[in-house]
This record gives C-alpha cells, sequence and structure tokens, in this order.
C-alpha cells in the first residue's frame, strides 16, 4: 500500500499547470469547412421533405443543441454517434435500391461505404480502448493507496460485482430490441451513477466516514479526492476549458455525417446522393477519423502522465502563483480590453497566455499586438486573429509601447469571460567578469 502521508489530490491550480505543457495543436480548418457543408446538404434534404415524427426528429434537435459539456459524455456521444454510422453502413440497412446496385454510380457508392466503413470501425476501436485503458487507470492507481489485505481484495471483489451487474442490465436492454440510443443512454446513466456513489462516499461523515477509512481501510487523502474531483469548478473543470473546444467540434461534427447519412438514406428511393455530396461526405468522414484520433491519441498521453496526488506543498506554490499571475476580466459585447507595455530597452521580452472561460457554447475573441514608436507612429506585430486560448512571445526590436488589444467588437450578444496574463520582461544582463587577481607569489 502506497503511503499517503503529505499528499493531497490535484488541484485545479496544479492542471493548470500541468496542461501548459500539452498544447494540442488546432484542429485542422477542413472540420469547420466540411461541417458546414455538410450541415447545408442536410439543411437542403430537409426543405425538401422535413424530418419525420420519431427518431429522425430527435437527430434534427440535436443537431441544433450544443455539445454537453463534460469531456467524457462528449467521447461516450463520438462512441454513440460512430455506432449509429456503422449501424447505417452495414449492406442490410442501406437503402433497397443500392443494396441491388443497378447503376455503376450506385456501385461506385458502395465501394466508397465499405471503405467509411473501416475507418469509423478503426476510430471506435480507438476510443473504446482508450475508455478502457483510462478506467483501468484510475482504479488501479487509487487501489495503489488500498491495504493489499482482505480489504483490497473486497473492494476488487465489490467493483466486479457491480460491473457484471450492469452489463446484465446492458445485456437486458438489448435483447429487448433497444435501439442504440437507449443503451447509450443507459451507459451514460450508469456512469454517472458511478460518480454520484463516490461522491457520496466521499462526502460521508460522522460513523460512516470513521468506518470507511479505519475498517474498509480508505484513506482520508482518497476520500477528499473523489468528492472534490468532479466538482463544477474543481480540477475537470480546468481540464474540460483547455482541451473541451476542439472535442465539443468534433462531436458537432460526427453528429452531422450520422444525420446527412440517416435522412440521405430516408429519402434515397426518390433522391439519389448526389456526386458532390459523396465526395464531400468522403472528404469529412476522413477528416473526422483522423483528427479522433489524433485527439484520442494526445489526451491519452495526457491522461497517462497526469497525477492524481501532489504535495501539500506544492498545491500550495500553485494556488498562490495562479492567484497572482492571472487577472479574469469581462469584455462585453461590442467592446475591447487592451494592456499597453511601455518598453525602454531592446531585446524585451513581451509575452502573453490568455484563455476563454468557456460555457456550453464555443467562443473565442479578437486579438492583436499593435506597436509605438516615440514618435507616434504605429505599426502591427501580430495581425489580427481570433483565439479561444493563445500563448505566445517575442523580442522586441524597438523601444516604445506596445499594445496587446482582446477585441470583442464583432459580437453583438456574448461578453467574453478572459483570464490572462502578460508580462514584459527586461533583458538579461551580462554579468561583469571580475578583474583577474594577481597570483600570490
Amino acid at each position: 500500500m502506497a503511503s499517503t502521508e503529505g499528499i493531497v489530490p490535484i488541484t485545479r491550480a496544479f492542471l493548470a499547470s500541468y496542461y501548459d505543457t500539452y498544447q494540442f495543436s488546432p484542429l485542422s480548418n477542413d472540420v469547420a469547412r466540411l461541417s458546414s457543408e455538410i450541415r447545408s446538404f442536410t439543411a437542403d434534404l430537409l426543405n425538401s421533405s422535413p424530418a419525420a415524427e420519431g427518431e429522425e426528429r430527435l437527430l434534427v434537435s440535436e443537431v441544433e443543441s450544443e455539445p454537453p459539456h463534460k469531456v467524457d459524455e462528449n467521447m461516450w456521444k463520438n462512441r454513440e454517434h460512430m455506432e449509429e454510422i456503422l449501424y447505417l453502413l452495414e449492406k442490410p440497412h442501406w437503402p433497397r435500391s443500392l443494396q441491388q446496385q443497378l447503376s455503376p454510380d450506385d456501385a461506385e457508392l458502395a465501394t466508397i461505404i465499405d471503405r467509411l466503413h473501416q475507418k469509423f470501425q478503426t476510430s471506435l476501436k480507438t476510443l473504446e480502448s482508450f475508455q478502457a485503458k483510462n478506467s483501468e487507470r484510475v482504479f488501479n492507481t487509487v487501489m495503489t493507496y488500498i491495504p493489499q489485505d482482505f480489504r483490497g481484495k473486497l473492494i476488487r471483489q465489490q467493483r466486479e460485482r457491480s460491473e457484471r451487474n450492469k452489463q446484465a442490465e446492458v445485456d437486458a436492454l438489448v435483447s429487448s430490441g433497444a435501439s442504440i440510443r437507449d443503451r447509450y443512454a443507459l451507459l451514460w446513466k450508469q456512469q454517472m451513477e458511478r460518480r454520484r456513489l463516490l461522491a457520496q462516499l466521499g462526502s460521508a461523515t460522522g460513523v460512516y466516514k470513521t468506518l470507511v477509512k479505519y475498517l474498509v481501510g480508505v484513506p482520508q487523502v482518497l476520500l477528499d479526492f473523489i468528492r472534490q474531483i468532479n466538482d463544477d469548478d474543481g480540477p475537470m473543470e480546468e481540464q474540460r476549458q483547455r482541451y473541451g473546444p476542439p472535442l465539443y467540434r468534433l462531436t458537432t461534427m460526427v453528429l452531422l455525417i450520422r444525420v446527412f447519412i440517416s435522412l440521405s438514406w430516408g429519402r434515397f428511393e426518390t433522391r439519389k446522393l448526389k456526386k458532390e455530396e459523396v465526395a464531400v461526405l468522403e472528404q469529412a468522414a476522413d477528416v473526422y477519423t483522423t483528427e479522433f484520433e489524433r485527439f484520442i491519441t494526445f489526451i491519452s498521453e495526457v491522461f497517462a502522465n497526469s497525477p492524481f496526488f501532489i504535495s501539500a506543498e506544492v498545491a500550495g506554490a500553485l494556488e498562490g502563483r495562479n492567484n497572482d499571475d492571472y487577472k479574469e476580466i469581462s469584455v462585453p459585447a461590442g467592446k475591447t480590453h487592451e494592456v499597453s507595455l511601455s518598453v525602454d530597452a531592446i531585446n524585451s521580452y513581451i509575452a502573453w497566455d490568455f484563455s476563454l472561460v468557456q460555457g456550453k457554447i464555443n467562443l473565442d475573441i479578437g486579438f492583436s499586438v499593435e506597436y509605438t514608436n516615440p514618435s507616434g507612429e504605429k505599426s502591427l506585430i501580430l495581425p489580427y486573429r481570433r483565439f479561444e486560448s493563445d500563448q505566445g512571445n517575442f523580442c522586441t526590436c524597438e523601444v516604445g509601447n506596445y499594445k496587446l488589444l482582446w477585441d470583442n467588437s464583432y459580437s453583438s450578444f456574448f461578453k467574453k469571460a478572459l483570464r490572462y496574463k502578460v508580462d514584459c520582461i527586461p533583458p538579461v544582463a551580462e554579468p561583469v567578469a571580475p578583474a583577474a587577481t594577481e597570483a600570490k607569489e
């Protein structure tokens, strides 16, 4: 059993520092472009033939909603949508005329569908493997702090029994003929039940907590960890802010692909897919599966190296640094926020780090850097671009005033919660070498 002396659960400040070393490269611009094109194709289908009551109406309403806020719920949503897509891409579920492949175009489409099926199958297996490994890693890490005697054995047996019961519940639902949607609703409900049980255990008080701590052998630091980890403003909220936005876009993209295929199949006998639509669908599947697998590979490394517990000294130091270095402001719709730095020496470094506090809607903000020389002439150092977050720096070649500008003037409705840090680091003076001393005779 590993010792818990002197350690505390990971904090949001620690994760903020840890995640600074793991910057996810932005998604390909093709994600937004192809999502927009698929959305447009879907709108055309609905304009000519409105969504039918039932599953079609549910799907269309889901497209019009924002993705879930939680990272793990988005993972389950991607998994559900991929399974639904695979179901549609299996030959028995093709439109009847496509199954018969009466024309060369149908035969070509069938070949493309087979390729898409392989791509989504690979991505689904990647996600399933990630979820299984991550769940096992969390449990095994927690178990290292549990006494490795009959108490540890009892905890493992209880977990195995609980998981068997959950699987039996899923199997019974599938046997009853329930849909993929129903199955994933149950899977997510089970996931939330696991989370609620942990939170209740961690919040237990009085005799119950004493029994848990001393008789069952669960250290207090574990109770604190499982109680705090998923709080609305707890450690996982930092993860959601850092890595949620690209995942939200991928969740939306795979849903759009699913909806477009579903609507197309339902209207195929009266309106076959156009070649342009097939080409965009194939591109969208390629881009989604490539980018999703890249995200899973990245987040796997982040999770694999992230500790659950840190020393109390590190936690305290990080909390202090977090409060001192960063500022948080609200930039109203139609307004800007600027920070001006007066630089007196060339070769100074100007550095910034900022991010928007994201809600259910992904937001961005314009950012640019402008230089004004002592004569009042202005020049652009960093051209205007919109970001959700950014880190950067540059070495100054001139003295004068440097203005960092966050621009929300294009927004008519949404204010932006901006968290930022700006530094002006003067050039480091080389130490003067001391005069050589004469050798003693």
